[in-house]
């Protein structure tokens, strides 16, 4: 969403550094600042920036630059930084009505949230939210091992998140989860495909999709790999992984590897692609063992150090 342009405005605009590739087309609105977790092992992308809400008079002056550009373009809006479902539900609904009368033909407002934000928020903020005009949440479950969970220290707990994701589709929104190959390193890797399908069917998300960890600068796990006290899962061992998981998952999700992390493209719908998607990790996992190219191919995603 051609957000150079509105840099050029003598009031700049406040663009945020992060969204789903889902989100590419979409306005970029900031309403925080940074993570107010900010402690997940695997994660560097908040790690400079001190957490804060912006005031709502600040992001409706955002709001109005954008409007100046793009009023009848916009048709969906992506709400960052990390988590702005920490914003008092009063002050959102304000940002939101906002954004639905300065841009009329919004079809689509989605968030990131943390999962024990959404345990905590009361249901009936969650549907004033939803009937506001939010209408997706995405959350990090990464996995659904009780004990990476705590090693990652992602700050939640497998049931927590479970409640926190069935509240969600209560209230009406999509839920859209994000899972991360490889977290459990080249050792933990069947633990960690197990208990994420578990999670998963308990909740029965809209929309699974899949990130491979590519451990990055900045991020424990990163040091932890460069001291060797993490072993980064093989190639191989990430595609058995992720067998594993489309095996054991009893959802109707839609089923996405929409990022370049990723090593091979898996997608399709629960269960009726589940065979198609077998059969392509299958077919990757043979030719893995003879095809240097493919190998090449997979080792340039290793050295992906900018996600």
């Amino acid at each position: 969403m051609a957000i150079g342009r509105l840099r050029l405005k003598k009031k700049a605009y406040d663009f945020p550094p992060y969204r789903p590739p889902s989100e590419a087309g979409s306005l970029l609105l900031r309403v925080t600042r940074g993570c107010p977790w900010n402690k997940c092992t695997f994660c560097s992308m908040y790690r400079n920036l001190v957490f804060e809400r912006r005031p709502v008079n600040e992001i409706k002056d955002d709001i109005a630059s954008a409007g100046e550009h793009y009023s009848e373009t916009v048709k969906t809006v992506f709400i960052a930084d990390s988590n702005s479902l920490i914003v008092r539900t009063d002050n959102f609904i304000e940002i939101l009505e906002h954004l639905r009368k300065t841009f009329p033909y919004i079809e689509r407002i989605t968030s990131y949230a943390r999962a024990k934000t959404l345990q905590k928020k009361p249901l009936e903020d969650l549907k004033s939210l939803r009937q506001a005009g939010l209408t997706r949440f995405h959350v990090g479950l990464e996995t659904g091992s009780a004990d990476l969970l705590r090693d990652i220290r992602k700050g939640i707990t497998p049931d927590e998140f479970v409640e926190g994701g069935i509240k969600a589709k209560t209230a009406g929104f999509e839920l859209s989860v994000y899972i991360l190959l490889g977290i459990g390193g080249e050792e933990r890797w069947s633990e960690h495909a197990r208990d994420t399908a578990s999670v998963l069917n308990l909740i029965d998300p809209h929309f699974i999709r899949v990130r491979t960890l590519q451990p990055q600068p900045g991020s424990e796990i990163y040091k932890n790999m460069k001291e060797g006290k993490f072993r980064k899962a093989s190639h191989e061992t990430a595609l058995k992984e992720q067998k594993m998981i489309v095996e054991n998952l009893r959802v109707t999700s839609q089923y996405l590897s929409d990022h370049i992390s990723n090593y091979i493209p898996v997608n399709g719908k629960f269960p009726e692609s589940r065979a198609a998607m077998l059969k392509t990790i299958d077919e990757n996992l043979k030719e893995l063992e003879n095809n240097p190219d493919l190998l090449q191919k997979f080792m340039n995603k290793d050295r992906l150090n900018s996600l």
